[in-house]
This record gives structure tokens, sequence and C-alpha cells, in this order.
């Protein structure tokens, strides 16, 4: 495969027009990209909803939940189901496996809910299937307010809502805070008694005459002619004229018995847009659009729409658009596009001042040129820029340009040898081949497990593997085969350019430097010009392709004229003289200080050791607690207005505008949205359910950020002024960015008894409620509040010829309208109630006493059958796996500390509540419990990370024996990672951070494929070099030889996230910077994983690595068989005592050696003796056979 390197280098040429197509089409496919704030997340569900008018929550579940729930368990994939049975409903949800094949699903549930339906009692009606999406959320809301009546604004919303829905782009606008239309027929009671008119028949007479009869066709000789009935109703007065009774001679219509009139159905909930009534207009986009440019679309669509209204009508109607998502995602993509800037400006800030301006710009075009490859490879798969993607390629920053630095530094030494530039590159990328292949299989391995990673979380961060993987992937072809090419056709023009620089120092130095700054300014407009289009060629017509070619030719001219300026004005240092020798550098010093002797390798390896185990004893005893994501600035937010009791709308309403009020005093709060009952705006919160004692909904809108206080300030002040209202609790769940989160802490029972499980709530809840740093406490036990309940004595109504469903139609004249029959006007795009009932002052419970059925003896009383009482409100049955269930819901305090001194955190919390439950057994045996909501999830996560871990290591462990062929080797690469793990504690502890589940282990994760490409390449350089030197002498040459490029990628790597994890952003078009914006937020704890986590690790390598090494060569040689010998060796091959053990093991070697010691002639005494000596002249050994 090295031979792809020749191959691309004979045919430079063709490797050219490769690198401008690729810069051409990347450059396109990236302003063709749709620009999106989050990924779209499909969620594996499915709702299914049965209404059934008049149920009873414990009827509904009963004969439709239980049902549902025993036909549809067997589905295949079923993750999970839950029921909820309620007044008038039941509805089901199916939670399935990711990865679930959709079409086939809907096609078994529907076939299952075919069944069901079969043995539903009369009365329900149809069910409907929804899917579950949560990324198809509103874009932006139109709101229209005014003093008008509620006909013309109503009129005024559907006018802008069908010119916003003919965009392509929209997927549907859908209204919130109107009503819809209705017929109401309002009955005088006397007139139905006076002409013996029974509700039975007003169904029945509207029902046989609001029909369309299709009676078919005649077909005669001349032609078939078709022959319809239309008698359809399409106008009040249709009804009005309707036929009820004969009297006599006289025909009596419907008008004469009731007052028709066309008008709205009875509030359910009241909607205001910053304290006046609105109607809001939610727009959706479709999935592939750009964001940006589909909400600027809209706007103006608002605003061309509205010019054309009439002056009076533009001058009563306020419109506005708020809650748009677009100013978010288009701030976020400035933050990314200048931090992905700031970090490309950095990594070429460290090579040039390692490698020179030549090495420095070879390995910036690797950057922008991967980017524009990933950006093809994106367009190709149909995948959106999402924040995701952008942070993916800040991270790849300081990765992709690793394998550029290795071959540049390389064949820069070779250029230094006198080598051609196309011999030099090519040979650096044959000598690294392989190390380039392996360091990025092995990056690449950390992110592979990352693309299986389950739940919504995975969905979430799934694009941050896939961006990666493309990244890299590009640059290894721009590493081993662009750059090669580039570097070679680049160092002759740089040749060329040399010769202009030498030419010009024939002018003055004045001049020259003139000429400098002249060209370092035009290659600083040329950058802008780069940045924005518009920098230069303002209104000039010209199309934005033609000047982003003039802007790239402009860059490379300034560029070019600055590399020459540069070599103008350089000064020249004299020649030194040649002197031969190797010459150790101070590293090389350092390093043979570790390495030289057997006693330093077990020193390093002991503080290293000792390092790490400090480092993880002061995180556990000082860390900040773990969390499931990070906490981002709050943008908009959910105000939950709460009260428990039989409430009427009005009083529901005047509770919701005294907090609404408050809202609106505070500064900050740009926009408010104010509901209450029922109502609201659709948004991102997850599928987090509502508490269901709230009244009032209002979402709120903070200015943006950079123009408004700390959010935390302001929602503070939102907590202090709501409390004192009296009444109503009121809780805020801010929407932030990134996977929706409910209250950390969820607590659900489950069983069958009724009253076990209440009581056993009850007590839960009481424990919560004494637990120290647990708030905003919330279960789902039934309300209190009361019902009327009417029970029909059948066997008295049947005296009378009545039944059940007589007496449910009179009822509901007095509540919202016996429903006669829908009918088409053209006010409305749909069909429309008729509904008859009493005037609105007998629509009270007394009436029932004098209301009157008509039955065959006449008319009866209601009162003679029916009894009326009062009971307890039960509204609502959830369940869960056919078992019903309770939930207890808190969130944390914040700044508190348990008994230990550790902050409070939702671990903590479920530990102490789990300890209570299981010690002291609180519930009865036939209550089980679990941790639900965000622990859930958690728990999958950290659990998916984990194996991921384990198995990228894997991966990589199999990867590095294929390259090394030796466990030690590939296990001392693998050491780095272990080595990062202490970095990253130490960069939670100096930043202050908490532990981040999400993103604090997926940079864990990373890290585990960019710290072992360090390891690579110094036991690559060691295990050549050992082949043709002593190894702990290849040992010290490795350390010499690799620390420079060790350094420079571990170096720009660390740059390129530095400004992320001080959350700094800097505004290349606009000038200026941003500190801690809510993009850069989302970020920092995973960029100080890294940045730490790399640092500190290579340093440790720089300093375990050769001793790991070493090692290996004092065993093999002997040094540890003995403290004696241990001893010897750690002061020196020349010491008396190392001489002495290698005279003894020479000696071993010999059969039967015979010491011959030749004396001095002059040393008599010593003859006598015949004692050894220690000045001698010299030792022979001799063999036996020698001395015959």
């Amino acid at each position: 495969m090295i031979g792809i390197v020749d191959w691309a280098s004979q045919r430079a040429r063709m490797i050219i027009a490769f690198i401008a197509m690729s810069i051409i089409i990347g450059w396109a496919a990236y302003f063709g990209l749709p620009k999106e704030g989050e990924p779209d997340i499909e969620i594996p569900a499915l709702f299914i909803s049965v209404p059934f008018p008049g149920i009873s929550a414990e009827d509904s579940e009963r004969l439709l939940v239980k049902v549902m729930e025993s036909k549809l368990q067997d589905l295949d994939g079923l993750k999970k189901i839950s029921g909820n049975a309620s007044e008038g409903y039941a509805g089901i949800a199916l939670e399935f496996e990711f990865g679930w094949n959709k079409i086939k699903v809907l096609a078994d549930v529907r076939d299952k809910m075919t069944q069901a339906e079969a043995e539903f009692p009369s009365g329900a009606k149809q069910y409907s299937v929804n899917e579950i999406n949560f990324s198809e959320f509103p874009i932006a809301i139109v709101s229209i307010s005014g003093n008008l009546p509620e006909r013309t604004l109503l009129k005024s919303a559907k006018e802008l809502q069908t010119i916003i829905e003919t965009l392509p782009e929209i997927l549907e606008v859908s209204l919130s805070g109107h009503r819809d239309e209705m017929l109401e027929v309002i009955i005088n009671p006397l007139a139905l008694e006076a002409y013996n008119v029974s509700a039975s028949d007003l169904i029945s007479v509207v029902n046989n005459n609001n029909l369309l009869v299709a009676a078919g066709k005649i077909e005669t000789s001349q032609g078939a002619y078709a022959i319809k009935i239309p008698s359809s109703f399409d106008n009040p007065r249709d009804v009005y004229e309707l036929p009820i009774k004969v009297n006599g001679d006289r025909v009596v219509t419907l008008g004469e018995l009731a007052k028709i009139r066309l008008t709205f159905e009875d509030r359910t909930g009241t909607a205001r847009f910053n304290g006046k009534d609105t109607i809001a207009l939610q727009v959706v986009k479709r999935k592939g659009f750009n964001i940006i440019d589909t909400s600027a679309l809209v706007r103006q669509q608002v605003f061309d729409a509205v010019e054309k209204w009439p002056e009076d009508l533009r001058n009563s109607v306020k419109v506005d658009v708020t809650f748009d998502q677009s100013t978010n995602v288009g701030s976020m993509v400035r933050q990314l596009e200048g931090s992905v800037l700031t970090a490309i400006a950095l990594v070429m800030i460290v090579v040039l001042a390692s490698l020179g301006a030549r090495s420095a710009l070879l390995v910036g075009f690797s950057i922008p040129t991967s980017f524009l490859l990933c950006f093809i490879l994106l367009g190709i798969m149909g995948i959106t820029v999402s924040n995701i993607v952008m942070f993916g390629l800040i991270l790849s920053v300081g990765m992709l340009v690793d394998g550029a630095i290795v071959v540049v530094e390389y064949a820069d030494r070779r250029l230094q040898e006198g080598i051609q530039p196309m011999k030099a590159y090519s040979d650096a990328a044959k000598r690294m081949f392989w190390p380039i292949v392996s360091s990025t299989a092995t990056t690449l391995c950390a992110f592979l497990p990352m693309l299986f990673w389950p739940g919504v979380p995975g969905q979430f961060m799934g694009m941050l593997p896939i961006t990666l993987i493309f990244v890299l992937s590009a640059s290894l072809i721009v590493a081993l085969i662009y750059l090669p090419v580039l570097g070679g056709v680049t160092g002759v023009i740089s040749q060329f350019f040399s010769g202009i620089s030498l030419w010009l120092r024939s002018f003055s130095y004045l001049a020259r430097l003139c000429f400098f700054l002249i060209s370092l300014f035009g290659l600083f407009i040329s950058c802008m010009q780069l940045l924005n289009s518009d920098y230069i060629f303002i209104s000039t017509g010209i199309p934005p392709f033609v000047k982003s070619l003039l802007a790239v030719l402009f860059f490379v001219t300034m560029a070019t004229m600055v590399s020459i300026a540069m070599g103008a004005i350089s000064i020249r240092n004299p020649q030194k003289g040649i002197s031969g020798g190797y010459k150790r550098t101070l590293f090389g010093h350092f390093t043979k200080f570790i390495v030289g002797n057997p006693i330093m390798p077990l020193v390093a390896i002991g503080l290293v050791s000792f390092f790490i185990i400090s480092t993880f004893s002061v995180f556990k005893a000082n860390n900040n607690g773990v969390e499931f994501f990070v906490e981002s600035e709050t943008e908009q937010a959910i105000v939950y207005v709460r009260a428990r009791g039989n409430l009427s709308l009005q009083e529901k309403d005047a509770l919701t505008r005294q907090v609404e009020d408050q809202l609106l005093s505070i500064k900050g709060i740009t926009a408010v949205f104010a509901f209450a009952a029922e109502g609201g705006l659709r948004a991102n919160d997850g599928g987090i359910s509502t508490p269901l004692d709230t009244i009032g909904k209002i979402q709120i809108e903070l200015a943006p950020w950079g123009s408004r206080r700390d959010d935390l300030e302001i929602l503070q002040e939102a907590r202090v002024k709501m409390s004192g209202i009296p009444g109503i609790k009121t809780e805020i769940q801010s929407q932030d960015r990134g996977p929706a989160q409910g209250k950390p802490v969820n607590l659900r029972l489950t069983g069958n008894n009724w009253n076990d499980l209440k009581n056993a709530t009850i007590l839960a809840r009481t424990k919560f409620n004494n637990t120290q740093g647990l708030i905003d406490i919330e279960d789902t036990l039934p309300l209190p509040g009361i019902d009327w309940e009417l029970n029909v004595d059948v066997e008295a109504a049947g005296r009378y010829g009545a039944d059940v469903n007589m007496v449910g139609a009179m009822v509901q004249l007095i509540t919202r309208g016996l429903l006669l029959d829908t009918m088409r006007v053209s006010t409305s795009e749909e069909e429309i109630d008729i509904r008859v009932r009493l005037p609105k002052d007998q629509r009270v419970l007394s009436t029932l006493d004098s209301l009157k059925v008509r039955t065959r003896d006449g008319l009866i009383p209601l009162s003679q059958f029916i009894s009326k009482k009062v009971v307890p409100r039960l509204d609502r049955i959830d369940r869960i796996n056919q078992s019903r269930y309770f939930d207890i819901k808190a969130d944390i305090a914040p700044g508190l500390l348990n008994e230990d001194g550790a902050p409070l955190n939702a671990n903590e919390r479920i530990d102490y509540i789990t300890k209570w439950i299981v010690e002291d057994r609180p519930f009865k045996p036939n209550i089980n419990f679990e941790w639900a909501g965000d622990t859930a999830e958690q728990e999958e996560s950290q659990a998916f990370l984990s194996s991921a871990f384990a198995a990228a290591l894997g991966l990589m462990f199999i990867i590095l024996l294929a390259q090394f062929n030796s466990f030690y080797n590939s296990a001392l690469v693998l050491l780095a990672v272990v080595l990062s793990t202490s970095g990253v504690l130490i960069g939670m502890l100096v930043m202050d951070q908490t532990f981040s589940i999400i993103m604090t282990g997926t940079g864990i994760v990373a890290l585990a494929g960019i710290v072992v490409n360090n390891n690579i390449v110094l036991i690559d350089t060691y295990s050549e070099y050992s082949q043709y030197m002593p190894k702990i002498e290849a040992v010290i040459r490795t350390s010499e030889a690799r620390i420079r490029p060790v350094l420079l990628t571990t170096v720009t790597t660390m740059a390129g996230l530095t400004p992320m994890m001080f959350g700094l952003s800097l505004d290349f078009l606009n000038g200026g910077y941003t500190i801690d914006s809510p993009t850069a937020l989302w970020w920092k704890q995973l960029a100080t994983a890294v940045v730490f986590g790399l640092g500190v690790s290579t340093v440790l390598t720089l300093f375990l690595t050769p001793a790991l090494l070493a090692l290996r060569v004092w065993i093999t040689a002997g040094a540890y068989a003995s403290l004696k010998q241990l001893i010897s060796l750690g002061m020196g091959r020349n010491s008396k005592s190392s001489r002495d053990i290698t005279l003894a093991s020479l000696s071993k070697k010999l059969s039967n050696p015979i010491l011959l010691w030749e004396f001095p002639e002059n040393d008599v005494k010593s003859q006598e003796n015949m004692k050894p000596i220690h000045q001698f002249k010299q030792i022979k050994f001799l063999k036996k056979n020698n001395l015959n």
C-alpha cells in the first residue's frame, strides 16, 4: 500500500486537479447543506388514542386500556408499553428499540388495534395512531393580537396560515389560542314540552335531512345522466328552516323552537401574548431545509401579507414573530465557525513557530481540505450541519493535523539534508505511512462504538462520531496523498520564490520592510474577504460563487507575496563550522538520566503510579458530583402555575394573569405567552409530563444572550416575585438545548391494589418532603376535588319507557350540548358541530330537578328515576407494563452539601431514598419500586460508554498487535489511556466542573483514541533504532528524535480546543469576542476533558514510556535478578561491584577454569603468601587443555 505514495507523486498534475476539485465541490457542499440547531431525532415510539365521550377513568381502564394492552403486548421489538385511562379518553404509548422497522411496526399495530376495536363497547370513537418525533417543533411563533372581535383575529390568522403553508419549506402551521366554530341551537324547554319534541326527535330530523344522496344514474340511448340529491347543510338558515313537527296544517321549524346562531365552542382555556388576547401560529419546517433561510422566508411572507391588509386592520392588529429558533441557530453557527477558525489559527501559529512558514501553510492547508472532503461526504449522506457536526469539526482540528505534522516534520529534516522537495516529501510519507495509518485507525476505533449508542442521547450525539470518522478518513488522504504532492510542488515553487526574495535583497531594508507590511495588510484583507464575500464586493452584482473564487485567488496571491517578503526581510545568521559526532540534547540527557541505569525506571514508574493514585484520591474527595447532561444558558422556559380544587376557568385565568403580570415586569424577559387551563405552544420538553395540578402554563423567551443579565438571576427574580402570590405554586422548567431532561429524582411505584399503591405513594411523598435538597416535588396521585355522579334507577326508568341513553341526552343539554350532526360553512375548512342545549342561565345542576323527558306516559321529570351524589374525583389512571403506577418527582436544590460535605446531587439523594426503602421496608410486599426518568437513561448511557470504552481498547489492541507484533509494546501504548483519565480528573478539579455522563464520558472515550498516537510514534521509532544500536541508546535517541512531532501534535490538539475549554469564541466577521455563550457552555466539559487529558498524558508518556522500554531491557539483562546485581548496575558499569559481577558471569561460562596471577617481580611478600592483589597487570583464563 505504500506504493500509492509513489504512484501519486508520479502523477502530480492529476493530484493537483483532484485537490482543486475537492476544494470547489466541498465549498459548494458546505453552503448547500441545511443548517440546524440540533440534530433531527426520530423517537421509536407510537401513541394510540381512543376517544370515548362520557366514559369514566375506571371504565376506560377496564374496557379500553386493558383490552389494547393484551393485544399489543406481543409486538416485536416492544420495549415498554404505557397506558393512560382518563374521563372520556384512553391512550397507549408504545416504546420500541432503536433501529425499528417503522413501516412494519405501524402495520402490526393497526392489525392489533383492529382486533382490539372489535372488543370495544359501542360509543368508542375511531382510534388514531400518532408518531412521536421530538424534532418537529415550531421554528417560530407568529402571534396576532389586538382589541378586535375574535372572528376578525381568527380570519386574519387563518389567512396567514394559508400563506405560510404554501411554502415548500413548511410542513405545517397550527393554530393555538383559538376556538373552533359551532352552530349553536339554544332550545326553549317549554317549547319542547308544548310541541312534544324529544332530543331523539331532533337528532333524527337533523341526520335525515343533512345528507348528500347519490341516487345513481339513468342510462338511455341519448346518454347516461347521474342523479344526486344535495341536501347537506351549508349555512345556518338550512338548519333554521328544518321542519320538526306538523301542528295541524302548519309545519313547525327548528327556528321556532330555538335560537340558532353561528358562534364558537365554549372556552376551555385562554391565550394571551404580552398581556393581550392572541392567536398563535406555530410554524414547523420540513426536514432537510435550512432553518435560517426558512425563518427569513416566513418573516418576509408575513410582512408582505400584513402590508396588503387594509390600513385600519394593520393599525388595530399587532403581528409579532417570536421564539425564532433561527436566531439561536444563526448565533450558534457563527460562534462555532469562529471557534473553528480560531482553532485553525492557533494550530497554524504553533506550527509556524516550530517548523516555519512553508510547513505551517502545508499543515494549515490540510485542515480546510479535510473539512471540505467531510462536507462532500455529509452531503452524499444527506446529513445536515448541526451543532454536533460543528463541534465534531472543532474536536478534529488538532487530531487531523497529526498526520500532516509528522509528514511535514520528517520532510523538513530530509530537506535540511539536501534532498529534493518531491523526494523528501515522498520519503516522509512512505516512512510514516504505517504509523499514520495505525494512529488514525486507533483514533477511529475510539469513535466506532459510539455509533451504536442507544436511546435519545445516542441519537443526539450520533453525528459526533460520524463527523469525526469522515474528517479523520479525509485527513488520511490529505496527509498521505495530497500533502506529499503539494509539498513537492510547493518546494519547487519555494525555490523560485527564494530567488525573488534574494533579488529583493538588493533594495534597502526599509523598502523591503514596507513591502512586507503592505503584503501583510493585503493578506488580512484577503482573509476577511474569504470569510465574508461582501467584505470588498458590496452591492456589485457579482454572483456569490465568483466572489468566493476571486477571494481564494486574492488570498493565494497575498500569501505568496507575504512569503516572498518574509524571505526578503529575514536576517540570516552566519554559517557555523561543521562539527562531527553526535551531540545529545537537553531532553536526551534527561531521558538518559531516567533510563541509563536499572534503578531510575523503577523510580519513574513509582512516581507516576503515586501521581495517578493521588489524583483519583483527591478527585474522590473534592469532586462536584455527576450530572447527566451539561447545563446551558436558558433561552426559553415554561412556568407551570399549580393549584388544586374545583376551579372554574375564570378562577384559573385570574391566577394565571397574576403570574403573567409579575413576569412581564421583569427586565430581560421579552415575550410571554400565557395559557390558562388548556392550551399552550408545542415545545421540546422531551416528553416530560406536565404536573397534574397545573392550571396555567406560561412560556417565556429571554432577551438574546449578550444583551441581558445572567439567566439564573432573571429566573431567580421570577421565582421570588411569583412566590408572593397566594393560593398557587409555581415551577420553572428551562428548555435547555440538548436531550430534554425531566426531574432527576423520579421514584415510580407499581402495583395493582389501588389502596395499597395510594398509601405507599403518600408515604414516599412524605419522605420526599422531609429529605434535604429536594425541591419542586410533585406526584401523580389523584387530585383532590369532587364530581357529581348521577345514578339512574333503571327499573324505575323502565316503567316509564325511559333508558340511560335518553337520560344522557337530556343531561347534555345543560353541559356542552347535545351533538345533532356536523356541517360545513364557508368560514371554516373543517366540519363544525351542530349542538343543541338550553339557555345559559338554565345550564346549571339544579335544572335537572325540573327537566322533563318525554316517554310513552307523557312528560316525566328526571328526578323521578335519577339521584345525585358527590364523589371524590378520579379523572386519571396511569399504567406501565400492565400495572398501575404513581410517580413522585423532585428537583435538586443547588448549592447544598450533604453530611460528608460533598455537593448534593441526584444520585446521592436516590441512594439515600433507596436505602430507606430497602432497610425500613415501608411498603407492602405487593408494591414494587424503580427509578424512572433521567435515572434510567443515565444508567443506560453510563453502561454504554463503559462498554464502548472497553470495546475501543480491544479494537486498538488488535490494531497495535498487527503493527508491532508485541504484547508488551501494545500494552505500553494503551497505558496512555489510563494516564489520560487522571488528566481528565485534574481538569475537572482545576476548572471546577461537574462530571457530565454525556460530555465528559464522551471526552474520555475520545481520548482513548487520541492519546495513543504519541506512544505509537515513539515505539515505532524505537523499533527501528533498536535494530542497529544498543537498546538503551535507542530509547534515548527515540525520545530526542520524536519529542518535536509529539509535542507539536499534542499542542495543536490542545490549542484547537483551548478556546472552547474557556468558552471563548472570536467573531472574525464583525469583530469582538464572546465568553461562555450558550453554545460554548455545551462543550466546555468535553473540551476540558480532552485538553487536560491529552496534556497530562503526553507529559507522563514522555516520562514513563522510555522508563518502561528501558525496564524491559534491564530485565532482559538480568538487572533485577538480585539486589546485589541491581545495586552494582545502578552504580555504573565501571564500578568495582559491576566488574566483579561481570567476571563471575564470564567465569561460569568456562569449563574447569584455572586462574593464574602474575605479580610484580619486586613484590616478594605477595609471592610468598600467594594472595591476590588488586593492582595486577593482567588476568588470564586458561583452559585445562592449554596447560599441557
